[in-house]
């Protein structure tokens, strides 16, 4: 004959432990959970990562085609000053180039400077020349991009060449800087002053 009291004592008391066991998790069960929860956190992070970079990328880029811009700039105006202290025939200077974009074309038919670059950003007002000092700044909308560019002309007092020919040569982007030599040659026929250009 089974006691009804210690019965239902004994049911209650398998009741309560199966509800512990139910809610208490090993430590390898806390563990693969954290580590579930570490995968998620790192996923959403990523993602997260990639669309504010979907967004801030092209604004990252249009500054730093900006920089590059503001430095070519500053590179025509470095050379511009040599020229104009070159006054001696004979004198000779030779400067370092740096082309991070874009090319510079040293065109001597035309006897100007002239560097072009495609950029993201509209540097100025599109298909308006745009003087800055001497030196003209022209930016075309293109479908995806503009191309900027910023010209030195020296056609009413030199007469450029290179290696001593009327060509136009273009220095490209490069790793390292480009060696320019540039010497007086004295005046032509028609009293410009002959700068003679050359890569050391």
């Amino acid at each position: 004959m089974i006691k009804r009291g210690n019965s239902k004592k004994s049911i209650n008391k398998t009741a309560r432990d199966f509800a512990r066991s139910s809610h208490t998790q090993t430590p390898r069960n806390r563990s693969g959970q954290v580590w579930v929860e570490t995968v998620i956190y790192t996923l959403i992070a990523f993602i997260l990562i990639g669309l504010v970079l979907t967004f801030a990328r092209p604004e990252i880029e249009k500054m730093q085609d900006r920089t590059i811009l503001q430095q070519s700039t500053e590179m025509l105006r470095d050379i511009d000053l040599k020229i104009r202290d070159m006054e001696v025939p004979g004198n000779t200077r030779i400067l370092n180039i740096i082309i991070k974009k874009g090319v510079l074309k040293l065109d001597c038919g035309n006897d100007k400077l002239v560097f072009e670059m495609e950029s993201k950003n509209v540097y100025t007002e599109p298909g308006k020349n745009i003087s800055d000092g001497d030196i003209i700044v022209l930016t075309e909308k293109r479908t995806d991009y503009s191309l900027v560019t910023l010209t030195r002309d020296y056609s009413d007092k030199y007469n450029l060449k290179f290696n001593g020919d009327d060509i136009v040569k273009e220095l490209s982007q490069a790793s390292n800087p480009y060696k320019l030599k540039i010497v007086n040659e004295g005046e032509d026929a028609n009293q410009k002053v002959v700068l003679n250009m050359s890569l050391g």
